[in-house]
């Protein structure tokens, strides 16, 4: 870790990227954070669940995309602390060979992607660049060294479009990286919408229990970020029920995290 990220990781204030990883069921965080999630919990109790689900979501769409699409290349924008099954681990364990680049610029998240995102295979790679998605032609241009655009690439945004102040500034950072895949390749993405009271409440005051500024945003604008695409069934719902197939046991009941798997014609 460079000095500058070192000097920035502070273990006294809450951190997102560790809140989140609490609300998870991960062993990364610090007596600020947990003091911080639980009181986010309060506010809105199902975001453990939401947390949980989302990473769930992750690992189903990864592992079909590699099984069942052949997709051997993986763009994970704003990938967050490691914790459960990662998309390097849900790839390589369906094609060993799979490349893998995970993109953030919070030290934090760093600091442990060079400890902990490291390849489960010999034949694959895993690695990650310190990048702001916000400029996405910065991240197209890193990623080139690591992954060949003119074969199949699954780009991937997990909950991280909240965190863009406005709709059209998601839609141009989205569509950038999109358009420089190829044909096949597919956009694998969810993110919080504003369909319950109660996390749209934990939204406007995450900022004040330490996390940045989250806006939930209602469905449609969320799906239209697929628009030109193709829907992989069951299409754009909640990440509960989003299965490439027959449903697994366990709650299926829709939570307010949206989102879903499209082809690149």
């Amino acid at each position: 870790m460079s000095d500058e990220h070192q000097r920035s990781v502070r273990t006294d204030i809450p951190h997102p990227a560790r809140i989140w990883n609490y609300w998870m069921g991960g062993n990364d965080y610090y007596e600020a954070d947990r003091i911080a999630a639980e009181a986010g919990s309060t506010v809105y109790p199902g975001i453990a669940t939401m947390a949980r689900e989302s990473r769930r979501f992750l690992v189903r769409a990864v592992r079909y995309l590699a099984a069942e699409k052949g997709i051997r290349q993986f763009l994970d924008i704003g990938t967050g602390l490691p914790t459960m099954e990662n998309t390097h681990e849900a790839a390589q364990g369906v094609a060993p060979e799979s490349r893998i680049v995970y993109v953030d610029n919070d030290p934090v998240v760093l600091a442990h992607a060079r400890t902990l995102l490291t390849s489960t295979t010999d034949e694959g790679v895993t690695t990650y660049i310190d990048a702001d998605y916000h400029h996405p032609e910065t991240v197209v241009a890193d990623a080139r060294h690591i992954l060949d655009l003119t074969r199949p690439v699954a780009v991937m945004f997990m909950g991280v479009l909240g965190h863009v102040r406005s709709t059209a500034e998601m839609r141009r950072i989205v569509h950038t990286v999109v358009e420089t895949t190829t044909t096949g390749s597919y956009l694998a993405l969810w993110d919080g919408t504003d369909d319950d009271p109660a996390y749209v409440r934990l939204c406007a005051e995450y900022a004040d229990i330490g996390g940045e500024p989250y806006v939930p945003r209602p469905p449609g604008e969320i799906r239209a970020l697929f628009d030109g695409l193709e829907p992989v069934d069951p299409g754009f719902t909640s990440v509960t029920q989003w299965f490439p197939g027959e449903p697994v046991a366990g709650d299926a009941r829709p939570i307010p995290a949206y989102g879903g798997v499209a082809r690149k014609p």
